[in-house]
């Protein structure tokens, strides 16, 4: 749990898209229920949660609604944390930004982490959420993203999203070039990142780019391994990472 007295209490897990590059393990599951290394994508996210000391997590929920909801009330009946509150997007299509918009009532009016739910990571000496809440600040920022190196990242061939300044202001890739750190599917954000937000289905990217023109979108370099789990194919390579790792 971390140290710092600002630790949130809430987070934002975003588990409503459709997974279509999974298919076909996502024909009859949401994505979130794609089990790696013997559990869904989802109980690694919450996991991790918890472990960060935060004792509600909101999930929104979309495609195949009914299959997570089934999986999250059993774990709620096993007495897992965090505790979980369905923001439910059943008749909607949000993406990403609007869906936390309509989350924000839930959410309270502290700074609160943000998860894909199906990112996944390999800490290194410290738990990269543990970090990524103690150097959130508030004043300066409207967004902390937790950025993975992009050379070192398993299954991710993308070129990248950001590039970091020294004092960790971040810009976003120009069209056609490489940088050097890609978005791990984490963040702490400001509610002030939604301020005047736009209504009904948008990009949470389009804040992010918001905030980059105001000097308030910030990076934290993660600490260990990144795996960006967006296929079949990749979640060999993940189960493969994670078994090493716990090899003495």
């Amino acid at each position: 749990m971390p140290a710092s007295s600002a630790a949130p209490r809430s987070a934002m897990v975003l588990a409503a898209g459709y997974g279509t590059r999974m298919r076909p393990l996502t024909d009859d599951k949401p994505k979130p229920m794609v089990p790696v290394a013997g559990r869904p994508l989802i109980d690694h996210v919450l996991d991790r949660l918890a472990d960060a000391g935060v004792t509600q997590a909101v999930v929104n929920v979309h495609y195949l609604a009914d299959v997570l909801e089934q999986h999250l009330k059993a774990r709620q009946t096993r007495g897992a944390k965090p505790a979980i509150t369905i923001s439910d997007e059943r008749n909607v299509v949000l993406g990403t930004g609007g869906g936390v918009v309509k989350a924000l009532p839930l959410l309270g009016d502290a700074p609160f982490l943000h998860l894909n739910s199906d990112t996944i990571w390999i800490d290194g000496t410290r738990p990269n959420l543990d970090r990524l809440i103690e150097a959130f600040d508030p004043d300066t920022m409207d967004a902390l993203l937790l950025l993975a190196p992009v050379s070192t990242s398993i299954g991710y061939d993308g070129r990248g999203d950001y590039t970091m300044g020294a004092d960790g202001r971040l810009t976003y890739r120009q069209e056609g070039k490489v940088v050097p750190f890609v978005f791990a599917g984490a963040a702490m954000l400001s509610p002030a990142l939604f301020r005047n937000a736009p209504q009904g289905e948008f990009a949470l990217t389009v804040l992010f780019d918001r905030a980059i023109e105001t000097g308030r979108l910030f990076g934290l370099r993660l600490e260990g391994v990144w795996m960006h789990v967006g296929t079949p194919e990749a979640i060999k390579a993940a189960e493969a990472a994670i078994a090493a790792s716990t090899q003495t």
